[in-house]
């Protein structure tokens, strides 16, 4: 297991640069969130940028993972839209096509794995056939990635379609396909009420491809700096422990982009004591 950190808590910094100091810093990986000035999917030199991007990270030794969950790449006025379950197929096309070049982009990179989630549903429809839209796009794309060599890690989301752990073992049962498991971001398992968060880690361990981490309290899908939250951190890592886990535990503080680089040094000098 190594620590890593998450692109989207480097925002207002170019992407290159911010590698070079996660680097500096003793991170073994980089969460890239694929955004509008992070790697961005649609721009016309993408291979160019990501091919860069690739000996950048060979150079440090550092691993990463890849993160779809940029707010407004798709529609610059509505966060997060559209979803794979959105009432069109015409508008969950659109998730899902953005979804493959995401894998493109991981296969290039040699990725651990394409983190993923439901969406919010925007309209009335019952649960059971927001599911079935959602199931059919994840099996869609886990055959997809299967031809890239990647792994798919869903995360639930506080406040999406599929928000628990339950609603996943759900979701996980009717795909059931060995592309497709897990992203566990341990701050969401104390949201909430999960616990203990290092249960449910060894629960899952036969799909745990990738660990989100930062502290968070029950109740409120706030990620918050280390030490100021409700997070066991002691419990999260021996769960990890006892789960074998061998990949990246990023830190995810997105909100903290306007201190990064203090952020991230604080973040890791936290987390060390965990690790050692």
């Amino acid at each position: 297991m190594f620590l890593g950190y998450n692109t989207n808590g480097f925002a207002h910094h170019r992407l290159d640069d911010a590698v070079e100091i996660l680097a500096e810093l003793g991170y073994g990986g980089v969460a890239v969130t694929l955004d509008v000035h992070h790697l961005d999917p649609f721009a016309p030199d993408l291979a160019a940028r990501v091919a860069a991007l690739a000996r950048q990270l060979a150079r440090h030794r550092m691993r990463c993972a890849v993160e779809t969950g940029a707010r407004f790449l798709l529609d610059a006025r509505r966060k997060h839209q559209p979803t794979l379950v959105s009432p069109t197929p015409e508008a969950r096309a659109v998730r899902h096509d953005f979804l493959k070049r995401c894998a493109d982009v991981a296969a290039d990179l040699g990725a651990d794995s394409l983190s993923f989630w439901s969406g919010t549903p925007t309209d009335n429809a019952p649960g059971g056939v927001h599911m079935v839209r959602l199931e059919d796009r994840v099996e869609r794309l886990a055959e997809y990635a299967t031809g890239r060599g990647v792994r798919l890690a869903f995360e639930p989301e506080p406040g999406m379609f599929v928000d628990t752990m339950g609603k996943f073992a759900e979701l996980h049962a009717k795909v059931n396909h060995p592309a497709f498991g897990l992203t566990i971001d341990v701050g969401h398992l104390v949201c909430n009420g999960e616990l203990p968060v290092g249960k449910v880690l060894t629960d899952w361990k036969h799909v745990l491809w990738n660990v989100h981490v930062e502290d968070m309290r029950a109740g409120v899908h706030d990620h918050l700096m280390f030490g100021e939250g409700e997070v066991d951190f002691a419990d999260v890592f021996a769960g990890l422990r006892a789960a074998d886990y061998a990949g990246g535990v990023y830190v995810e503080l997105s909100r903290h982009s306007h201190d990064a680089v203090s952020t991230a040094r604080k973040a890791k000098a936290f987390l060390d004591r965990y690790l050692a």
